[in-house]
């Protein structure tokens, strides 16, 4: 019976194994996104400088991490395949899965931590932050590179995407279902709520990684007999051959001249900040613009429906995606996000339907373009290997690279926000309380000299997208990695994957 069960898990798709990955990452990152920094501020009475220290470690230790671990985990693929001995796509499969499944695990136990006081508010908050994200960044590098290393054709890849999208939506319930479990006055309910969410992450890790190890152990010694059988027939120079491994400066000045990479992070860069700059002034948004106009059921509904609806819609722009390519459907999406914006500018303030649209549906939209972009980042995978004959993809090591370039823009987010509204408006969220601010916005002598606070946030909604839509229009226009330079690179990846050059004796 057991194996006859067993027979059966072996038979779902790689698709939808890998991607119900995705719904053990976010089952639990939803919920420290959500609770991580009321649960410090409210529950354990940290310090206002133990938390921005705290945070500005993290802000450090986040941006570092993604390509040092990418660098660990890649750097024995950056030799080229006539210098080095041959590693096959499935024992590369197999080295992400080996990955997933040891860090997995402690990905999930580092989240536990944070419910639990066990130190003093401070350091637990620095460790908690730093263990939780290196983890974190650990699964996620490898899941992000096994979508270039499962399939190369854009069809597979955005079959593996979608999979991803619906599992992630999927995820995203943890959320509605922790507003019954939290309760800062009475924690240990919805502790007992993240053990739950952990224990589940942790098996589905497990099972997940071992299924999908058993569907590649067969390939990959397959791979490996027909490696030894070339090796007898190899010419007498072959063995001679010394591996030139490619050493970090060496990686970095060949990433420089990757004109189409430089081009995509100049763009995801500003894409990053968007994303954040929604998420962080969306309430901000509801309360100035909207708050005497809605119910706070809608404001719910609207807060509620911008976390799964970026999951759902890029399930659509996927099958889009299929019939179009990956590179017209972005840049669609910046052409809607400069369309929304303006006509919100025309429309003005006033129109609260609009309102209420332009709002879910501008973080809606620019959630789901962040989610193509993996997409785009495994055909910058294709062409490194081919401009640089790689001996394997280093697609974990260019998924962190992309990672330091572009988070910096999750800082400068709130921080230029905050900067322009105070511009705008005079309005300091660190320095006075909304109360104060509302009423001296309210009492300026005359709009010919300052605008009130909500004209500044109306401002802010809409000229920020805008900017960002035309600098983004700007970068992808100079991107050339699509059409018949993608095909031709698929093609010289493949041919080299499946047709590795070797010196075999006349027969």
């Amino acid at each position: 019976m057991g194996v006859r069960v067993w027979s059966c898990w072996l038979g779902i798709s790689t698709a939808v194994l890998y991607g119900s990955l995705s719904l053990f990452i976010s089952i639990l990152h939803n919920v420290f996104l959500l609770y991580y920094v009321e649960t410090f501020v409210s529950v354990y009475k940290i310090d206002k400088v133990s938390f921005w220290v705290g945070e500005t470690v993290f802000l450090i230790w986040n941006s570092l991490n993604d390509p040092l671990f990418g660098w660990l985990s890649d750097r024995s693929f950056l030799s080229s395949p006539q210098s080095g001995p041959h590693i096959s796509s499935p024992e590369v499969v197999l080295r992400r899965l080996e990955s997933v499944s040891r860090y997995g695990p402690l990905f999930a136990l580092s989240f536990l931590a944070f419910w639990v006081a066990w130190a003093r508010p401070a350091l637990q908050f620095l460790v908690c932050l730093c263990l939780y994200d290196g983890f974190l960044t650990a699964v996620d590098l490898n899941h992000s590179a096994l979508l270039a290393d499962l399939a190369v054709s854009a069809a597979e890849r955005t079959r593996l995407n979608f999979y991803c999208s619906l599992f992630s939506a999927l995820g995203s319930l943890s959320v509605f279902l922790s507003y019954s479990f939290w309760d800062k006055e009475d924690f240990f309910s919805f502790r007992l709520f993240c053990v739950a969410l952990a224990s589940l992450s942790v098996l589905g890790f497990t099972t997940v990684s071992r299924l999908l190890r058993r569907k590649f152990q067969g390939e990959a010694r397959l791979r490996q007999d027909e490696a030894a059988a070339l090796r007898e027939l190899c010419v007498g120079q072959a063995p001679l051959a010394q591996e030139k491994t490619v050493t970090l400066g060496q990686y970095l000045g060949q990433l420089s001249k990757h004109k189409n990479f430089m081009w995509f992070v100049s763009m995801n860069l500003v894409q990053v900040f968007h994303c954040h700059f929604n998420s962080n002034f969306f309430p901000l948004f509801l309360e100035h613009l909207l708050s005497d106009r809605i119910s706070p059921s809608t404001g719910s509904f609207l807060l509620g429906i911008s976390y799964i609806a970026p999951h759902l819609n890029n399930l659509y722009f996927l099958t889009l995606c299929r019939r179009f390519g990956v590179y017209k459907v972005i840049h669609w999406l910046f052409l809607l996000k400069l369309a929304l914006s303006a006509t919100m500018l025309l429309a003005g303030s006033n129109q609260v339907y609009l309102l209420c649209l332009f709002i879910a549906s501008n973080r809606v939209f620019t959630e789901g373009t962040c989610k193509l972009l993996n997409l785009v980042i495994t055909d910058l995978v294709d062409e490194d290997f081919v401009l640089n004959c790689r001996q394997q993809a280093a697609s974990a090591l260019l998924f962190g690279m992309v990672a330091l370039v572009t988070k910096p823009g999750q800082t400068f987010a709130p921080l230029v926000g905050t900067w322009l509204l105070c511009v705008y408006t005079g309005y300091d969220i660190f320095e006075r309380d909304a109360v104060q601010d509302a009423v001296s916005a309210a009492s300026v002598s005359s709009p010919a000299e300052a605008v009130t606070l909500r004209q500044g946030c109306f401002y802010l909604l809409v000229f920020v997208p805008i900017t960002c839509a035309l600098l983004q229009l700007l970068a992808w226009s100079r991107f050339t990695l699509h059409g018949k330079r993608l095909q031709n690179v698929k093609a010289l990846r493949q041919g080299a994957q499946y047709c590795h050059p070797t010196d075999v004796k006349a027969i």
